[in-house]
């Protein structure tokens, strides 16, 4: 099965690296065109360089921080400047802070809710007008949270639920004007946040970050974390023509970890 992606147009949120670079590489293996986004302009300009190569799409790319509303709409106006339109939104943030309710503070729940919750809705709105053109797809990234919180984690956990809410009541409104629109969530993906989260991990126990990794892997019944690619794949897939009826759902991409129903 070849996913319908070729002349289609995404912009991507935070896609220098990690899982949103994974988005974009699969989107333009697709045909895509893609714009990718992030804070860092050097650091995006040799990324785009290097997923040039990556398939039929075309790539461009737009320095954004995703707190601040005029980036976000610079970001659409760049998008619709080079591509003609857009097809596919997909949101997605760098991981809150790690800490429990005792050690956040105000300034810490506003900030992670700007960035990982209202960055969504703005996105969403400057998007909006152009989906509604021809249809499109929606994918808000989230995390294994939104089934079963992480110990630590406690402004994930809040916020990344918020987005399932999100997603089931735009995927209502937006029906009639053949928008569909989806939350995937990762489990445990080689990517540098997780690493990060591992090294924490090991520190408060006294151990070696790769043994905290192994300890890990034991609560995944596949017994490896994902490959940024195979979760690129199933994003790439809700954005393409081959989903023509899923909308409203959250997909988990974790070997089976949660273990909720």
């Amino acid at each position: 099965m070849g996913l319908e992606l070729a002349g289609k147009t995404a912009v991507i949120a935070a896609s220098s690296q990690g899982l949103g670079r994974a988005i974009a590489e699969q989107l333009l293996k697709g045909g895509a065109n893609v714009i990718i986004s992030g804070r860092d302009e050097e650091k995006l300009a040799i990324v785009a360089a290097e997923l040039g190569a990556s398939g039929s799409g075309k790539v461009a790319f737009k320095k954004a921080d995703i707190t601040k509303p005029e980036e976000i709409k610079e970001l659409v106006k760049v998008c619709v400047e080079q591509f003609g339109g857009i097809d596919i939104l997909v949101n997605n943030a760098g991981g809150p802070p790690a800490g429990s309710f005792e050690t956040i503070s105000d300034e810490d729940w506003q900030a992670a809710f700007e960035l990982n919750l209202l960055s969504y809705i703005r996105l969403i709105r400057e998007a909006l007008p152009y989906l509604k053109e021809r249809g499109g797809k929606i994918i808000n990234i989230a995390s294994s949270s939104i089934k079963e919180p992480i110990p630590g984690l406690i402004l994930s956990n809040t916020f990344r639920t918020g987005i399932v809410g999100l997603t089931k009541t735009l995927a209502q409104e937006f029906a009639p004007y053949g928008i569909l629109v989806n939350t995937v969530a990762p489990g445990r993906i080689a990517t540098d946040r997780v690493r990060h989260l591992d090294e924490m991990n090991a520190a408060k126990l006294g151990i070696p970050t790769d043994e905290m990794e192994e300890k890990m892997k034991d609560t995944i019944p596949l017994k490896r974390y994902g490959r940024p690619e195979e979760f690129g794949k199933v994003v790439a897939f809700l954005a393409s023509d081959e989903n023509s009826y899923m909308t409203g759902s959250s997909f988990l991409v974790d070997g089976g970890m949660v273990k909720s129903i």
